[in-house]
């Protein structure tokens, strides 16, 4: 019988699958050199994505403006972003099973590009929104299968030291993406924001040839489950959207009523399936289940963080956008520093003794944001967000290699998927709150840094909960090895 490897041990995979069984272990990834060619294929198309992705952060007040739109409505750029590629993910993901990892993830980047080359011609809110979504729907395509291939270049010993070099690519993107925002804002038409990361799309694409073949797998694709994933995290996150808004927050509140109920009737769908779109199999189990609701709680901490902060600094403190953009680097860049670290840690070392430490830590940093002065410097900006950084990037690597680890090879897309919409669930959550807290007129104060203190709370909770559910089933599966 295959010893269960608990939470609690200090080498190999940290914790168990949730019935018992180590965590599959026979991936030999990919060949020499050709891993080194699909590790830049990959980092390329994941630095785009995340430029894409967070670049408009700090461009929102000047877009508030010069675009005539309301402080609470403009984060919407960021939202219908956020949204369309949360809705996509998990049927994409099943697509990805069907036709290929490679062709979508390479399909996904194509649709970026055109996308990107209709920025040119955008000049009204509503137009910009447009092609916001057809940037998204590519992004999510190349998105739900980022992990499954991630997980067929490394080995899988090296799983963890392959995502924690997944994190420096983000962490370096990231730290890149607010400074050339406020260097563009400042300097270019406000545009070249939405197209500036297309060029690295085309270098992903030209080493694409080198990513793991294509391996389709035989079955029908099911629409019907697709199509209502879609449709519900649409009513969920479109409602916190609507609720953000005073003249529409009735019909918010309902909608998301209605995405509630939504996902409970798609759960029970899903549950009887074999291989769902919503990996409800993958959920039931505690290590998984738990690790995704951490990082939705982490991901909405730190979202509603960066999205809210640029306010503060422009608005509430008189810094220029470009100043703004320097003013957010030590966040990413502690990362970029912290994240390989977490990474080749995670590979040996059980997932909640860094974890715990971590988000405490990030807790405290973000109580000192919370009483940061509007009279702050520089430095006194800088250190509370390195610290705060430091924090979250001890929890982030080894809680997706947890997630990634114990699954199995073939639902490795799924696994990926799972983590990719926790990502994006907490940062349009994130989203969404934020404009509700500006559209009350609380979000230029320290209001924001509390509601990103609860969601660190929830996260360390969700991890003590994960650990406490593996020792006793650690215990519960020695009682049953021990003879009578």
């Amino acid at each position: 019988m295959l010893q269960m490897r608990s939470d609690t041990m200090n080498t190999g995979s940290p914790e168990p699958e949730a019935d018992g069984s180590a965590a599959p272990d026979g991936n030999a990834g990919l060949p020499m050199p050709r891993r080194f060619y699909a590790i830049a294929a990959i980092s390329f198309g994941l630095s785009l994505l995340v430029i894409d992705g967070q670049i408009a952060n700090v461009a929102l007040p000047t877009l508030s403006r010069e675009l005539g739109i309301a402080e609470g409505a403009i984060t919407s750029v960021v939202t219908i972003y956020q949204l369309v590629m949360v809705m996509g993910l998990l049927p994409l993901a099943s697509l990805g099973d069907r036709i290929g990892h490679r062709k979508l993830y390479q399909i996904g980047q194509l649709v970026f590009c055109v996308a990107s080359a209709l920025c040119f011609f955008v000049d009204s809110f509503a137009t910009l929104l447009i092609v916001r979504a057809i940037q998204a729907f590519g992004a999510s395509m190349a998105m739900a299968v980022n992990v499954a291939l991630v997980r067929a270049i490394y080995p899988e010993k090296s799983l963890g030291a392959g995502l924690g070099f997944n994190s420096i690519v983000v962490a370096s993107s990231a730290a890149l993406a607010p400074t050339l925002g406020g260097y563009i804002i400042a300097n270019f038409p406000w545009q070249s924001v939405f197209y500036v990361a297309a060029p690295l799309a085309v270098i992903s694409l030209l080493l694409g040839r080198a990513l793991p073949d294509p391996q389709p797998r035989e079955g029908k694709t099911d629409w019907t489950g697709g199509l209502w994933s879609a449709l519900t995290m649409a009513l969920l996150i479109g409602g916190l959207q609507l609720a953000s808004h005073e003249s529409m927050r009735t019909v918010g509140i309902a909608t998301i009523i209605a995405g509630g109920v939504s996902a409970w009737l798609l759960v029970r769908r899903e549950s009887k399936r074999d291989r769902p779109i919503v990996p409800v199999d993958l959920l039931k189990m505690p290590v998984i289940g738990l690790s995704a609701l951490a990082a939705v709680a982490v991901f909405l901490s730190a979202g509603a963080l960066m999205i809210s902060l640029p306010f503060r600094l422009e608005q509430g403190m008189g810094y220029s956008p470009d100043q703004v953009g320097l003013l957010l680097l030590p966040f990413p860049l502690t990362l970029l520093f912290v994240s390989p670290t977490a990474g080749w840690l995670s590979d040996r070392v059980a997932a909640s003794k860094l974890g715990v430490p971590g988000l405490i830590v990030a807790i405290i940093g973000l109580v000192l944001l919370a009483i940061l002065p509007n009279d702050a410097g520089p430095w006194n900006i800088a250190w509370r967000l390195s610290i705060t950084a430091m924090g979250f990037g001890f929890f982030l690597a080894p809680n997706s290699r947890l997630a990634i680890g114990n699954a199995p090879m073939s639902r490795s897309a799924a696994a990926g998927g799972i983590l990719s919409t926790s990502r994006l669930l907490g940062q349009a959550t994130a989203a969404a709150v934020v404009g509700l807290l500006l559209g009350l007129g609380l979000g230029l104060g320290p209001v924001p840094f509390y509601v990103s203190i609860g969601f660190a709370i929830l996260a360390a909770a969700c991890t003590m909960f994960r650990f406490n559910t593996v020792t006793a089933a650690q215990a519960r599966q020695s009682e049953a090895n021990v003879p009578l």
